[in-house]
C-alpha cells in the first residue's frame, strides 16, 4: 500500500472511531447503482479511483470501484482492503445492514487480518447508531451492547476498545432507562410488585449501577414499598439513597414521602448496624 493509501485508511478509521464521521445520504448506494464499466487495469489505479470517489462523496462510484477490485483481483491484498472499504462506504450511506454484512464477510474470511479490529468496531457502530428512544423495543440496543462488548473482549488494548467502553456506558444507560420507563408505567397503574421488580433490576444489575437512573430507581422503590405497606424495605431504600446520593433531589423526595407517611427515616448508623449499607448492595458505588 502506498503512503497515500495508508494515510487515507488511517484517517477513515480514526474518523469513525472518534465519532466525527457523519453518515450522508445514500447517493444511489443500495438503490440505483452508478453505471460504471471497467476494463482490466492496474489494481492500484482502480483502488485509488474508489478512494478518490470517497473523498468526493461519490459513494456509488466508490462502491463500484471497490467491487471491481474484488472481481478483477479476487486473491490480492487489494481485494481484502476493498472488501472493508465497501463496508465503510455502506456505513457512510447509512446502509447499515449492508455495512454489517460486508464487515462480517471480512472477518469471516480474514479473522487474523490487522484490520479485523476495525471491522468488528464498524459492526458495533452500525448497531449503535440505530439505537432508538427508550419508549421503543430495545433489540437494537442489546445488539449494539453485544457488539461493543465483543470489541472490548477481542481487542482490549486498542483505541477501538477504549471508545467502545465509553459507548457501552451510554448503551447501559439506555437499557436502564427502559427498565425505569416500564417500572413507572406499572407504578402509575398501582401494579406495585411488577414496578418493584423493574426498579430493583436497575439497582442490582452491576452494569446499570453507574447509570444516571439509580437515584430515581431507589426513590421509586421507597414509593412502591410504602404503597404496599413494606415499611422496613422503604426505610432501607431511603437509607441507601441517602448514603449514596445525600444531596440529590430524589433523596429529598423520599425523605418527604416517609415523613408524610409517619415513618421515621433510618439514621445511617442504624442502617449500617443492620447491614443495609453493605458493599454488595447498599453501597451502590
Amino acid at each position: 500500500m502506498t503512503p497515500r493509501q495508508l494515510q487515507l485508511a488511517r484517517a477513515v478509521a480514526m474518523a469513525v472511531m472518534a465519532g466525527s464521521v457523519t453518515a450522508c445520504g445514500a447517493f444511489g448506494v443500495g438503490r440505483e447503482r452508478e453505471s460504471v464499466q471497467y476494463v482490466d487495469e492496474p489494481v492500484a489505479q482502480l483502488y485509488n479511483r474508489g478512494i478518490d470517489a470517497i473523498e468526493d462523496r461519490r459513494y456509488a462510484l466508490a462502491l463500484a470501484a471497490f467491487e471491481e477490485v474484488e472481481r478483477q483481483h479476487p486473491y490480492s491484498s487489494w481485494a481484502r482492503r476493498s472488501m472493508l472499504m465497501e463496508a465503510f462506504v455502506h456505513y457512510q450511506a447509512r446502509q447499515y445492514d449492508s455495512a454489517i454484512e460486508d464487515a462480517q464477510r471480512f472477518v469471516s474470511l480474514h479473522p487474523g487480518n490487522e484490520s479485523a479490529p476495525y471491522a468488528y468496531y464498524l459492526i458495533a457502530i452500525c448497531h449503535f447508531e440505530r439505537i432508538t428512544d427508550v419508549g421503543r423495543d430495545q433489540g437494537t440496543t442489546e445488539r449494539a451492547l453485544a457488539a461493543l462488548n465483543d470489541v472490548v473482549r477481542r481487542y482490549p488494548e486498542t483505541a477501538y476498545a477504549r471508545d467502545a467502553r465509553l459507548k457501552i456506558d451510554m448503551v447501559n444507560d439506555q437499557l436502564a432507562g427502559k427498565e425505569m420507563s416500564v417500572g413507572r408505567f406499572y407504578l402509575n397503574r398501582d401494579q406495585h410488585l411488577a414496578a418493584i421488580n423493574r426498579f430493583r433490576t436497575v439497582i442490582e444489575n452491576e452494569s446499570f449501577q453507574r447509570t444516571s437512573h439509580v437515584p430515581e430507581a431507589l426513590h421509586r422503590l421507597v414509593e412502591a414499598y410504602l404503597s404496599v405497606g413494606m415499611i422496613e424495605e422503604a426505610q432501607r431504600m431511603a437509607a441507601i439513597l441517602g448514603h449514596n446520593f445525600p444531596g440529590s433531589d430524589w433523596y429529598q423526595r423520599s425523605y418527604a414521602l416517609l415523613t408524610d407517611a409517619g415513618v421515621a427515616p433510618m439514621a445511617e448508623e442504624e442502617a449500617r448496624r443492620r447491614g443495609w449499607l453493605s458493599r454488595t448492595f447498599g453501597t451502590v458505588f
